[in-house]
């Protein structure tokens, strides 16, 4: 039943658009030609999804869809356009347009080209090299339980380091601080809960299982899919929904990174949608641009389904009690276990694969995902797109 749909959606889907560029997309006809794309290329069941958990009316979601999409086309022109004057980027929700940072020696011709281009430029102290040597410095430090995570944070233009409420006053949690201070600019922020992995035991719905652990998958490669490596070891069988054979974990990395793929045969094949379940149609993947902070982002999971959130930090290492893992991309979206592995996706581009977070989607909380991008490049895989 489940094959027979990814064939109906796949076909439903086929005509949909991709479209970005340098500029921004101006005002008039050129900005509604944006929207009117985004909306056609944005199911039903997206716009309602972004709603919900964005709070937002069905044209402003249709006009953040537009203006995010461009938001990405611009991001990686901006940082090399900058050069070693850059400071970070951003997608603010408010003027729906990037912002780029940049330090004071960026020449006037960079900066004016970057507002030509419809960008916010911002001047700041530290550079995105200086921001991200200091926090290479830090994840050498060891990190004790009540580090929560570590980040760049283009806005604070500092290092972030994120502390559990309760253990702010531990002497090891104090001598981590102590010692992230040193090593470059650092912000302390509090969060309400330790991180936490999304795997689960074995209980009903649509997931894959290895042993006695059910994760989510992630997004189809050529010759298998992609997934959360706490998920299971290389070598580790693994079993569909229907609990048929599926294949096995050819690569994995958990802690220190968080991924893995899973080959795919017995009967089984790949296909380029991320499921629905019924929160909103299936979902056709066509690529994997990276989305910048502050861009709407949407998650797909065998306990939680469909959810919604904001891009918070990225390059952020996540401080779990099995060891920190590096380079991921924190969000807004709430998870659950089971939830692991799962398809983090923006509009119809590929994000990454759900790892872990706090909180829960009766109340609220963060998760992170390992970015695609990263773990089609560590295996050389290629992702399946429609």
């Amino acid at each position: 039943m489940r094959r027979k749909s990814f064939r109906l959606t796949y076909a439903a889907l086929a005509g949909l658009l991709v479209f970005g560029g340098w500029t921004a997309g101006g005002t008039g006809s050129a900005a509604a030609s944006d929207t009117d794309r985004a909306s056609a290329s944005a199911s039903a069941g997206l716009l309602q999804a972004m709603q919900r958990d964005l709070g937002l009316s069905k044209p402003r979601a249709e006009a953040r869809l537009a203006a995010e999409r461009t938001a990405t086309a611009l991001a990686p022109k901006a940082r090399e356009a900058a050069g070693s004057a850059y400071g970070g980027a951003w997608f603010d929700a408010r003027s729906e347009r990037l912002t780029v940072a940049v330090t004071s020696d960026a020449p006037p011709a960079t900066v004016r080209k970057l507002r030509a281009g419809g960008m916010t430029v911002r001047t700041v102290t530290h550079s995105a090299r200086e921001l991200e040597a200091a926090k290479a410095r830090i994840d050498r430090l060891p990190a004790p339980s009540g580090v929560s995570s570590w980040h760049v944070d283009p806005v604070a233009n500092s290092v972030v380091v994120n502390v559990v409420g309760d253990r702010r006053a531990d002497n090891d949690v104090r001598r981590f601080v102590s010692g992230a201070r040193a090593a470059g600019p650092v912000t302390v922020r509090t969060v309400a809960a330790a991180p936490r992995t999304f795997a689960a035991g074995t209980v009903g719905g649509d997931p894959y299982y290895t042993g006695n652990v059910r994760c989510s998958i992630g997004f189809s490669v050529h010759g298998g899919f992609i997934t959360a490596g706490h998920c299971g070891g290389q070598g580790a069988a693994v079993r569909g929904w229907d609990g048929t054979h599926v294949g096995t974990f050819q690569g994995s990395s958990f802690p220190g990174n968080d991924y893995a793929w899973v080959s795919v045969g017995s009967g089984w094949w790949t296909v380029p949608v991320v499921l629905g379940w019924g929160t909103v149609p299936d979902q056709l993947v066509r690529g994997s641009a990276e989305a910048p902070v502050g861009a709407s982002i949407c998650r797909s999971g065998s306990t939680t389904h469909w959810h919604c959130g904001t891009v918070l930090a990225k390059n952020e290492t996540v401080n779990y009690s099995q060891g920190a893992v590096h380079q991921m991309t924190k969000t807004s979206v709430c998870a659950e276990p089971g939830d692991s592995g799962g398809s983090f996706i923006s509009g119809d581009q590929a994000q990454g694969v759900t790892s872990g977070g706090w909180g829960n989607c009766s109340g609220g909380g963060e998760t992170w995902f390992q970015p695609v991008n990263e773990i089609l490049g560590r295996y050389g895989l290629t992702l399946h797109t429609a």
